[in-house]
């Protein structure tokens, strides 16, 4: 038997379908994500949010300091990004624990977050979207990629970086290769922003 509603009452909106946006350093995946807002899809930038929440969190400062020493946050009490990066970046270990620190944090705000939005797509900006599996969680992903001497390029272009200082980082990346194998949609960035913008609309209005 068909069930009734009393009247006036609405049936709960569909939630929207979750969208993992990601693209390895100099990919254009920030380029990406403005073009999808200016399409009128919402971006929840996850690593700018955990920059914030590392800031906010009062648990998460006690929790970063007992694994990294008082010397994570400034005088100020504010985390101090170059000092965890040198302690992290090559220590598998600390990184894993690190991550699993902020992220859980980080995925009840993103939670909380999208409760607020009305569109039938939100994208999820994320660097380590395929490494922390967060795919998973995601109705589909679209990962930003470009030829690696072009991304080498631009990174250097843009932060003044060597040619080897760009290359250690993107070796720290997992390979542009196995992130292909893995996402639901690709652009490729490989040219110019018209052409950018161009392959984002016909990418994410093909998003059924």
């Amino acid at each position: 038997m068909e069930e009734l509603h009393s009247e006036g009452q609405q049936a709960e909106p569909p939630a929207p379908k979750i969208i993992g946006l990601t693209g390895g350093i100099g990919s254009g995946k920030t380029t990406v994500a403005k073009f999808i807002e200016e399409f009128g899809f919402p971006v929840y930038y996850s690593d700018d949010r955990a920059k914030d929440i590392v800031n906010d969190n009062e648990e998460l400062k006690i929790k970063i300091k007992e694994l990294l020493g008082e010397e994570s946050y400034d005088e100020n009490g504010l985390y101090d990004r170059k000092f965890v990066a040198s302690k992290v970046f090559s220590n598998k270990d600390l990184l894993q624990h690190l991550n699993e620190i902020i992220h859980p944090a980080v995925r009840i705000d993103f939670e909380q977050w999208v409760k607020q939005q009305t569109k039938y797509l939100v994208f999820k900006e994320t660097a380590l979207l395929f490494e922390l599996r967060l795919n998973r969680q995601c109705y589909k992903s679209l990962l930003v990629t470009a030829e690696d001497n072009i991304r080498i390029k631009r990174v250097m272009d843009r932060d003044n970086k060597t040619y080897r200082e760009v290359e250690a980082v993107m070796e720290k990346q997992m390979p542009e290769r196995d992130k292909i194998k893995m996402a639901d949609c690709i652009i490729y960035n490989n040219t110019n922003l018209e052409e950018l913008k161009e392959q984002t609309e016909k990418v994410i209005f093909a998003i059924e």
